[in-house]
């Protein structure tokens, strides 16, 4: 059961997501193309807006798969859709699950869709020796290599994006417990959980700077962060985040599995 409820927990929101992907992929294109040509003035400047429509569409495919996640996840939990979903042989928690798969499935796929959009766009030997070129000394200080340094900076951004998606669980999940105002009070709360965990954050970084007197500079100057700061900034953020979406699933969880007030 939990394998068809992820089904069409993923079929719901790719229907939506596919549509960005397509259009993403496709001003990649015409922005490779574009760019390409040499000595054109017009073409230019279409492929500079071709360009610009590019990047607008990276962000509305975070910000479509942070918006379907959550209309899928109010509209089967608490909308129409509540009456029969409620009804089904099947746990609280195999339902909670079964959204929290969907939300790392399609905000993976995302995120490979956003760098191959990137790769078809901008991917040329002088781009690529930039990056090489900015990230070269700071990879070498760390023993590794430029690609796990970026790796490292995507799995960051993918947490936060998680620990902000599953706080709007939250906030959906407390807000439907109210008798009025449901969505307002939604809202609200999903905030409130996301500053909660930022601050939450801040307090665990300043706990680690206690033990770091370099870290601890974050807090009391403005000096620019050596890189053996840096390092330990990446591999923080990446603990930290994964703690704080353990946490928001299990309360989450728990207070889904209380039961829910259907309209």
């Amino acid at each position: 059961m939990l394998k068809k409820l992820l089904k069409y927990d993923l079929k719901n929101v790719f229907k939506v997501l596919v549509v960005f992907y397509a259009l993403s992929l496709f001003f990649a294109l015409l922005t490779r193309i574009f760019l390409s040509v040499d000595n054109s003035f017009v073409i230019n400047i279409i492929g500079k807006v071709c360009s610009g429509t590019t990047i607008a569409m990276i962000f509305n495919i975070l910000i479509n798969n942070l918006m379907r996640l959550w209309v899928r996840f109010k509209q089967n939990f608490y909308g129409d859709e509540s009456y029969l979903t409620h009804t089904l042989p099947v746990s609280k928690k195999n339902l909670y699950i079964s959204k929290i798969l969907a939300s790392v499935i399609s905000l993976f796929i995302s995120f490979i869709v956003i760098c191959a959009t990137l790769f078809i766009a901008y991917y040329s030997k002088e781009n690529i020796n930039t990056v090489k070129n900015l990230l070269l000394p700071l990879a070498s200080i760390y023993e590794s290599t430029v690609i796990k340094l970026i790796i490292a900076f995507i799995l960051v951004f993918f947490l936060e994006i998680m620990n902000m998606l599953e706080s709007g669980y939250a906030g959906l999940v407390l807000g439907h417990k109210k008798n009025t105002n449901k969505i307002a009070y939604s809202i609200f709360f999903g905030f409130g959980v996301y500053i909660l965990t930022q601050i939450f954050t801040i307090l665990l970084v300043f706990i680690a700077a206690l033990f770091n007197k370099d870290l601890m500079n974050l807090f009391y100057t403005v000096e620019i962060l050596n890189v053996d700061v840096i390092k330990y900034c990446i591999y923080l953020a990446i603990i930290i985040y994964s703690l704080n979406i353990a946490i928001l699933y299990i309360i989450n969880l728990k207070l889904f599995s209380k039961g829910v007030n259907v309209d």
